[in-house]
């Protein structure tokens, strides 16, 4: 078994990878900016190193600050969590040249699925409709005018080696479009440290539905659950639940089987995530394969039972999947609502300050909190400005709900405008209560 672990990252999903990672028995190393130095991660792991600098790209995004520490610390493995490294083949590569085991996919994978324009390829090959769009990165704003013109507007330039709605801007006419491609590279290279882009065809009222998959060294691969995204604002999630609802089991088992086709085609290992938009007559396209851990990933341990990053580290150690198709089973309903400290009054804009008061609903078999800060803590404008996750779970999506909505009426937080206001409003409406929600929403 992997004896000791590096986490590349910050915030709740380096305190998620610590916590399992605990209960398994494997010692943690934890790296922060100077920023970050008093942070919860680094209070948790077993050992911590200083990266420098404030900003990700002067700490979390310097390979040789990391590189350093892996060398200091004597990890035998790597978890990047999300963003960040995550998705790099480079930093993978870097990572498995040295002889330390990197906990997600091969290089090679993450190059043909990290890279969303090689990531349409390989969906193709796997025999999955894919949203029409380029299939080699844009040089000039004219390529993306053209492809405007033979498709129709709105189209949508995106990052591709990103995710999470970061270096994704929606174009609706001619003069807006280069002003749209440079921001959304300069949004790519800021969060990503790559600027590559592409465009597709923008489908205004889709469905966001993904599946979440596991593959090993063996050859396997299996698919655990499906999950809704579709409420979102600026094409970044708010709230996400498992199963999505309002599916067919056919069509919910045709999706599964083009997210394992897919996989299959690049011998992916690790978790990873397939990405469809679903239209209201029931036909779905492939829109990208996130080749990491997803921020909203404990939906889908919640109905399981199946501890995901633990998964991770076993197919990272070179074991078999715990479970075969046949044996997984789902229960009940899940939610998951991103509490970030931002503004939804003034554009949703970051709130930046101490959180002076930070309670939290009472953790139990229906509500869980995975959060990466705590009462006293500093939100800064140099990261993304997540709180929590709020997760509730229960044997249907309507008693699910009501955890949820109750939940949130419990969350008591000072020295920062939050979100939460605006997740009750839209977890309380008629709309969502029906689950009757899409992308334009």
């Amino acid at each position: 078994m992997l004896k000791k672990i590096l986490i590349a990252n910050r915030g709740e999903i380096a305190v998620r990878v610590i916590r399992t990672a605990r209960e398994m028995g494997i010692a943690t190393v934890a790296v922060y900016s100077e920023l970050d130095r008093n942070a919860l991660h680094v209070r948790l792991a077993d050992e911590a190193y200083a990266l420098g600098g404030q900003t990700a790209a002067e700490s979390y995004l310097k390979t040789d600050a990391i590189i350093d520490a892996i060398k200091r610390s004597g990890a035998d493995a790597v978890h990047p969590g999300y963003g960040f490294f995550s998705e790099n083949a480079d930093f993978a590569k870097t990572i498995t040249d040295m002889g330390v085991a990197f906990i997600g996919p091969p290089p090679a994978a993450i190059v043909e699925m990290g890279d969303k324009v090689s990531s349409r390829k390989a969906a193709l090959r796997g025999g999955a409709p894919i949203v029409p769009g380029t299939t080699e990165f844009l040089k000039s704003a004219d390529e993306i005018s053209k492809f405007a013109k033979s498709h129709g507007f709105p189209v949508a330039i995106k990052a591709a080696y990103g995710g999470g709605g970061r270096g994704m801007k929606v174009v609706h006419d001619e003069k807006s479009v280069k002003e749209a491609m440079e921001s959304a590279q300069r949004e790519s290279k800021a969060f990503f440290g790559r600027d590559e882009i592409y465009v597709e065809k923008y489908l205004s009222w889709p469905r966001h539905i993904e599946i979440q998959l596991v593959g090993d060294t063996h050859g396997n691969v299996v698919w655990i659950s499906s999950r809704d995204c579709s409420a979102q604002r600026r094409h970044q999630k708010l709230i996400e639940e498992a199963p999505a609802p309002g599916m067919t089991e056919e069509l919910r088992q045709r999706m599964g089987a083009a997210a394992i086709r897919a996989a299959t085609a690049i011998d992916y290992q690790g978790a990873g995530t397939v990405e469809f938009l679903l239209d209201s007559n029931g036909e779905f396209f492939f829109m990208e394969m996130n080749t990491r851990l997803q921020v909203e990933h404990p939906v889908t341990e919640m109905i399981s039972g199946q501890d995901l990053v633990e998964w991770q580290l076993r197919v990272a150690n070179g074991e078999p999947l715990p479970c075969t198709q046949d044996q997984l089973t789902l229960k009940g309903h899940a939610f998951e609502a991103r509490i970030y400290a931002e503004d939804p009054e003034h554009d949703f804009l970051p709130s930046t300050g101490q959180l002076t008061e930070l309670r939290s609903p009472l953790e139990t078999n229906n509500v869980r909190i995975d959060s990466g800060v705590v009462e006293g803590d500093e939100v800064s404008v140099f990261y993304d400005p997540m709180i929590a996750k709020l997760v509730v779970w229960d044997l249907d999506r309507e008693r699910a709900l009501q955890h949820l909505t109750r939940a949130l009426s419990d969350y008591k937080i000072s020295g920062v405008t939050t979100n939460i206001p605006f997740l009750y409003n839209l977890a309380s409406s008629q709309a969502f209560r029906n689950g009757d929600v899409n992308t334009g929403f």
